[in-house]
């Protein structure tokens, strides 16, 4: 038992022992300087030397951009920024198409050149005749037609719900994608779309603008009256192009949608039908 203690107590005083380092200069032999240390220390500084090390590592991975590049870390967040970049990219894509189409044309037509592209044929006879070979239906296609028109006779859109009412065809009041449907029961009135920063929106159908107005919650905001008792509502609009008390028409251009501030692309366009009071599904009359 006294051999077990002796050893436990040399133990601790190898331990508590310090050991003394010195630095000397090479020259002259004097000690630059000198530190004192046990092995107790030694151990004690090396364990805050690991913690240190794996905070500051912690730290620099959390509020870094190089979290990114860990497998596994996007989420949810991550898909949702990813779906509005491609709808932005592809929005842009088209416009840019479309200008750069437009400009050569416009720069041929200014300096007088003729136009060699095939897809721009100013040759009336040739126009004709390529008209009428698309103009052409194939077996398919008279199928595929006879039976859309088939289907579209009980469509919403162009069948009134009530009989003796007119027959309304409701415009689509924005391009892109619904990211959050109709639902009465949350107390969801509307329908949202995920749409391209500056995107147009057109009223759905004939009408008089009843009200026009910005929110902290819900951006610029547009009220349209419409026949039989139809109410459509544009929310989340970065500019307005109409005011209380115009005339609009169907497919006007009345706004465009606005810029989310933290992805600095696209947002969230709501879009709210009524009838007499009552929320209806958009779904339910128009094709998005």
């Amino acid at each position: 038992m006294s051999s077990s203690s002796d050893r436990w107590k040399q133990f601790l005083q190898k331990m508590r022992f310090k050991y003394r380092i010195s630095i000397l200069n090479e020259n002259t032999l004097e000690e630059a300087w000198h530190v004192r240390l046990s092995r107790v220390k030694v151990y004690m500084y090396a364990f805050l030397f690991v913690i240190i090390t794996f905070a500051l590592l912690a730290a620099f991975i959390i509020y870094t951009p190089i979290k990114y590049y860990l497998p596994g870390y996007n989420g949810m967040d991550g898909r949702s920024e990813i779906i509005s970049k491609s709808v932005q990219i592809d929005s842009l894509l088209t416009q840019m198409h479309y200008q750069e189409t437009y400009l050569e044309v416009l720069k041929t037509i200014i300096s007088g050149e003729t136009i060699d592209d095939p897809s721009v044929n100013t040759d009336t006879v040739g126009l004709k005749e390529r008209a009428e070979i698309i103009m052409e239906k194939s077996k398919a296609e008279s199928e595929f037609t006879e039976q859309y028109e088939n289907q579209e006779k009980y469509n919403l859109t162009t069948l009134s719900a009530t009989e003796g009412e007119p027959v309304l065809v409701f415009f689509k009041p924005v391009q892109g994608v619904i990211s959050s449907e109709f639902d009465a029961g949350e107390k969801r009135y509307g329908i949202s779309v995920l749409t391209a920063f500056n995107e147009a929106v057109v009223s759905v159908l004939p009408g008089t603008v009843v009200y026009t107005g910005f929110s902290a919650e819900h951006g610029w905001i547009i009220t349209i009256q419409h026949n039989s008792d139809y109410l459509s509502v544009y929310k989340h609009n970065n500019s307005l192009l109409r005011k209380s008390g115009d005339q609009v028409r169907a497919g006007e251009v009345i706004a465009f949608t606005g810029e989310d501030p933290e992805t600095k692309t696209g947002r969230h366009f709501v879009f709210e039908l009524w009838k007499s009071g009552h929320p209806v599904n958009p779904e339910e009359v128009i094709i998005f």
